[in-house]
């Protein structure tokens, strides 16, 4: 009976050495576990905030950034220029109503550039004569920028005296046209009368308007 006694004990001390190893394993894997996880979690945020959420961040400034560009390009792009002379079709006519005491000329520039321009004051406007080159005045009106459409037109003009002195006076051979803000000239033939009287050489006798000057308006 002793020695069954002491195997009853011997076991039962056994068994509780075991459980007690057991419980502490599940405890040490139970402690463990939620640490690995947690570790796992901590780098996948900080692959997502690094990684990702950064390359997000980025790209939205990449793409402000390309919208800022965009939109000043837009900006620049929408920005109306001002008329160039090879984008205008220039032309003359007589436009001189009978009892006036001076001639006029209506000159007419026609934006055919494929984009609307500006057009702002006064054109250079020469006379080729007999007597060597003639420069128009500036008759002093005030000039208003204006927009000039594509495929539309704009005039102003040119005034001088009529030769009514029964010489031969000066012979005009050409006219010569520089839109506003431009230095290249186009050289047409001159629609007005044929010769401008002799006069003592104080001041041009020939007088350029503005923009819009001629009456016709945008056509």
């Amino acid at each position: 009976m002793r020695v069954r006694k002491l195997t009853f004990a011997a076991l039962a001390v056994a068994a509780g050495l075991s459980l007690t190893a057991c419980q502490n394993g599940e405890d040490d894997m139970g402690q463990s576990a939620p640490s690995s996880a947690a570790g796992a979690s901590s780098t996948s945020g900080g692959s997502g905030s690094g990684g990702s959420g950064g390359s997000g961040q980025d790209g939205a400034k990449d793409s402000g950034g390309q919208g800022t560009a965009a939109g000043t390009g837009s900006n620049v792009n929408s920005k109306i220029g001002k008329c160039r002379t090879d984008e205008l079709e220039i032309t003359a006519s007589d436009s001189t109503i009978g009892g006036d005491t001076d001639g006029t000329v209506a000159v007419q520039l026609k934006n055919g550039g494929g984009r609307d321009c500006v057009l702002s004051g006064y054109a250079g406007v020469d006379l080729k004569t007999s007597a060597g080159s003639l420069s128009a005045e500036r008759t002093g009106e005030k000039a208003t920028p204006m927009t000039l459409k594509d495929g539309k037109s704009v005039y102003f003009g040119i005034t001088y005296p009529i030769n009514e002195s029964g010489g031969s006076g000066v012979r005009i051979t050409g006219l010569v046209v520089t839109p506003p803000d431009e230095t290249k000239s186009v050289t047409l033939d001159w629609p007005g009368a044929a010769t401008l009287p002799v006069t003592d050489g104080s001041g041009s006798q020939v007088k350029v308007g503005p923009m819009g000057s001629a009456g016709q308006g945008e056509g």
